[in-house]
């Protein structure tokens, strides 16, 4: 069986132009259920990867943990180190929001508890799946996981590296040489985003079209301005060396001016006709929709 595992960072608004000091809305939640719809249109049933700010919002949490207990999602969990209680300054040296990692190990376990506590008394239930803030996962992080019994993991971009995407000290984690297959790293089953470097012709100066042809452009599934086409490039490379592809998207990317990709509404409802157009593709090659809890489960029994 080909599987279909959809994975939303469920964050505040527009995060990307986030500065310190600033208020954090969730007006995005509102948004959400019309991309619920879609996936039920489909029979996908989405993850929505939750911070400290959306289970801060009663109206959202309301809906995903209904949804839940009906069937149709699941949600886990997705840490922002800079605003997860408790706050702890640090060193700014590159004025980037700060990832997990670059904080003392007591303070990571600290504020994963904090979203760990929130999830459990508000969803009702303990989180089976999760997406560090920013990508960034190192050893401790992996233990952490396992210490509150996390059983799968999200983090992982093959081909890409981070680290030129600045915290507060640090770049973000290399991913390069990551495998692009699920394994289990310190106990925790790490399921990759897909991401695959894929050999073909494109627009642009001889230099980067030869650079395409010889290494590859490294694509991965989520939606962006006019990329259905390599999308489905990405989706036709995948062959019997793995039974799944897993897209992602941010749950901000739903509303207008909740992104820098998808500003007025006309940008969303493109946005929808790309998303519906690449899950109907995949619906019709044959992938059948389940969640990162089910997938883990279906191979680890």
């Amino acid at each position: 069986m080909k599987h279909f595992i959809i994975t939303v960072d469920t964050e505040g608004d527009n995060l990307w132009s986030w500065k310190k000091g600033e208020s954090i809305s969730t007006n995005n939640a509102k948004y959400i259920p019309r991309f619920q719809e879609l996936c039920c249109k489909y029979n996908f049933k989405p993850v929505y990867l939750t911070n400290y700010e959306m289970l801060c919002d009663e109206n959202y949490v309301d809906m995903v943990r209904t949804w839940q207990e009906q069937g149709l999602c699941e949600v886990g969990l997705h840490l922002h180190a800079w605003n997860t209680p408790p706050i702890h300054e640090l060193e700014d040296i590159y004025g980037g929001n700060p990832y997990l990692i670059e904080y003392p190990e007591v303070v990571m376990r600290a504020k994963f508890k904090t979203l760990y506590d929130i999830f459990v008394d508000k969803i009702g239930s303990k989180p089976y799946s999760h997406r560090s803030g920013r990508w960034a996962m190192n050893d401790k992080y992996f233990e952490i996981l396992r210490e509150f019994e996390v059983k799968v993991d999200c983090s992982h971009t093959p081909h890409i590296s981070w680290e030129t995407s600045m915290g507060a000290k640090i770049g973000g984690s290399d991913y390069t040489n990551a495998s692009e297959m699920p394994s289990l790293i310190h106990g925790i089953y790490e399921i990759p985003l897909t991401v695959r470097r894929i050999r073909h012709v494109l627009k642009g100066s001889i230099k980067h079209r030869l650079l395409t042809l010889i290494k590859g452009d490294c694509l991965q599934l989520r939606p962006a301005t006019h990329n259905l086409n390599q999308m489905i490039k990405l989706v036709n490379s995948i062959g019997k060396e793995t039974d799944y592809i897993q897209f992602m998207i941010h749950s901000s990317e739903l509303m207008p001016g909740g992104s820098p990709y998808f500003k007025t509404n006309n940008s969303i409802e493109y946005e929808y006709k790309l998303i519906n157009n690449i899950f109907k593709y995949i619906s019709d090659k044959g992938y059948f929709g389940v969640t990162l809890k089910e997938y883990y489960t279906e191979h680890n029994s």
